[in-house]
């Protein structure tokens, strides 16, 4: 077995653009959750969004910018028409809506109706929009190696996409720190623990859980576009499964807290990483296929999530005090 290819591919796992992408994702989540209360398992539905935004109005010849902006706009109209109906349900009937509408975002996506704009089941090629990021690095084209970790500089998977994708992520983090400490935070942990209690000061309950729920998803979709720079835009491999590794990111490192999701994130990634690798070497054929191993390592993650909603609901970081996925 070779552990040194192993160990520098599981320590790249942490600061791979997937892994900052799902940060950033659980980080909107954390929004949603941890700051509100919300119960939203349709964060992939506002990533997809995100994606398709930024990938076509790339590929209709709009400036890297414009795409951006496209892409926050798609989230932020999602967002509206997803809280205009729901925001007023309960927790439970909250999350079945919200995983139902991602679920629409992902089958209109793959729809053959539109197989022109976003690819139908196929999806968006990466080499059809991944130019005008690229263009936009300052760095010579070439490799560059730090340490056994040697990456393109400007491709996909390149260092260029690894560096905008954690500074996006640094600078959300540095949000989330900031609204934690303002009155509009503590007036979303007011509705949190006891929205009745918030209303009677006067306070709009609706207009905040609309304004959690549109941040938050703006939030994802930049982190949907994070997670398709180094791939294509693929309609299914955003769906449902994501949806739930974000919420075992979020409470594996601990809602309601600034940096769980990204400790969360990074433990998920390496970890998930470590098991297949050390599995694929040393398991033989005869007994679990390569396939098999990959869904294995998926049976981990989900036994993960039950384990940790039943024993260490508040996460790494949480405070059982503060916050806990059972209290709602």
């Amino acid at each position: 077995m070779d552990w040194s290819r192993i160990l520098v591919n599981v320590a790249g796992e942490i600061f791979a653009p997937t892994t900052a992408a799902y940060a950033l994702a659980a980080i909107g989540l954390n929004v949603h959750f941890g700051l509100t209360g919300l119960l939203n398992f349709g964060q992939a539905g506002f990533m997809l969004l995100g994606a398709y935004g930024f990938a076509i109005s790339t590929i209709a010849g709009w400036p890297l910018w414009a795409a951006v902006l496209v892409a926050i706009a798609c989230a932020a109209v999602f967002g509206l028409l997803l809280g205009i109906p729901t925001l007023k349900l309960r927790g439970d009937y909250l999350a079945i809506v919200t995983i139902a509408a991602a679920e629409i975002v992902r089958l209109v996506g793959r729809s053959t109706a539109l197989t022109e704009l976003t690819g139908a089941s196929s999806g968006l090629r990466g080499n059809s929009y991944k130019d005008s990021f690229q263009d936009a690095s300052p760095f010579p084209d070439g490799t560059f190696a730090l340490g056994p970790f040697e990456y393109a500089m400007n491709a996909s998977n390149s260092w260029w996409v690894r560096i905008v994708g954690w500074a996006v992520v640094a600078l959300a983090c540095l949000l989330v720190w900031l609204l934690i400490r303002s009155p509009w935070g503590r007036v979303l942990k007011g509705i949190r623990e006891d929205e009745d209690a918030v209303r009677s000061l006067g306070k709009n309950v609706y207009s905040y859980k609309m304004q959690a729920l549109v941040l938050g998803g703006v939030i994802g979709a930049v982190a949907g576009i994070i997670y398709v720079l180094p791939r294509a835009v693929q309609p299914d491999s955003m769906g449902r499964p994501m949806t739930f590794f974000i919420w075992t990111i979020l409470l594996l490192g601990g809602a309601a807290t600034v940096f769980g999701p990204v400790l969360g994130s990074i433990i998920f990634w390496v970890s998930l990483m470590l098991i297949k690798s050390v599995m694929r070497a040393g398991v033989p054929e005869s007994i679990m296929r390569t396939e098999q191993i990959e869904q294995f390592g998926w049976i981990i993650v989900g036994v993960t999530l039950m384990l940790l909603v039943i024993f260490r609901p508040q996460g790494i970081l949480g405070d059982k005090k503060e916050l806990a996925i059972d209290v709602r």
